[in-house]
């Protein structure tokens, strides 16, 4: 029995016009319950047009997606699938259309009909889970960027997705509001237990994900855990990739001469091997 929200992809391919190569060449992959996938590649990759295939906003030329088993191109399955897969997308600004973050958040809602009652109770929970419960009451314009992102991320929560895509829904910030708005992506994966893409160049933040995904040319070329895939520091970089400064200051010393682990990835790790080697 498959796992509830797995998303499924099998030899998915997928072109914008006949006469381009593809933007999606031969793609397989699969994300289970409850994990926090991030997908890396340089600019023109395939991987946001790879994301739009989770839940049917594109569909592929051949192969199959499936979410829970329901084939992304039977129409029969295109509300539930919707459903179950909410999608965020990189400018906030384009996915705020009230005037009040409470009935932006509302806004999907009423007009799929739910019970004003039911309404009440899920924008409170999703604007409580997203952090923005206490600006329900301002106008969005008002808010921060990272502030803008929470309430775009309460409007699909509040749909009770069983995943979240996350299209580089930070590039558009400055730091802290990028901290921010991962935290609360960290929160409504780890407490909540909803599953997590995100398609990001920032890699401190794929850093924090379960299992990473390198795309290049269409196609998956590296898979791993953020240990794993970051301590190919070489690879990377041939993709026009960086790592987290962590792991690129400890390649450094370590072409230095000093004993570094390959696998520091974060700022602590690699403070705690400095340490370790200046004890």
């Amino acid at each position: 029995m498959e796992d509830k929200a797995k998303i499924q992809a099998k030899e998915i391919r997928f072109r914008y016009m006949q006469d381009m190569p593809p933007a999606v060449d031969g793609v397989n992959m699969q994300i289970k319950k409850g994990e926090f996938v991030a997908v890396l590649g340089a600019n023109g990759c395939g991987k946001s047009t790879l994301s739009k295939h989770f839940n049917a906003i594109l569909l592929p030329e051949s192969g199959t997606v499936t979410v829970e088993g329901m084939d992304t191109q039977q129409e029969e399955h295109l509300y539930d699938i919707r459903q179950k897969v909410g999608m965020v997308f990189q400018n906030p600004d384009n996915q705020i259309v009230a005037t009040v973050v409470e009935e932006d958040v509302a806004f999907a809602l009423e007009n799929l009909g739910v019970p004003p009652t039911e309404i009440r109770t899920r924008i409170d929970e999703a604007m409580e889970m997203a952090g923005i419960f206490k600006h329900k009451h301002k106008a969005p314009h008002k808010l921060s960027g990272g502030q803008k992102q929470r309430v775009a991320i309460a409007g699909v929560i509040a749909m009770r997705p069983d995943c979240l895509i996350l299209d580089e829904a930070t590039a558009m910030l400055d730091p802290i509001g990028r901290e921010k708005v991962m935290k609360t992506i960290r929160r409504l994966n780890k407490e909540f237990g909803i599953t997590v893409v995100s398609i990001t160049h920032y890699m401190e933040e794929a850093a924090q994900a379960d299992r990473i995904l390198v795309m290049n040319k269409g196609k998956v070329v590296l898979e791993g855990t953020p240990k794993e895939v970051f301590s190919q520091v070489d690879l990377l970089h041939s993709l026009r990739l960086d790592v987290p400064q962590a792991t690129e200051l400890a390649q450094q010393l370590r072409k230095a001469g000093l004993d570094m682990p390959e696998d520091c990835i974060t700022e602590e790790e690699c403070a705690q091997a400095l340490a370790k080697l200046l004890a």
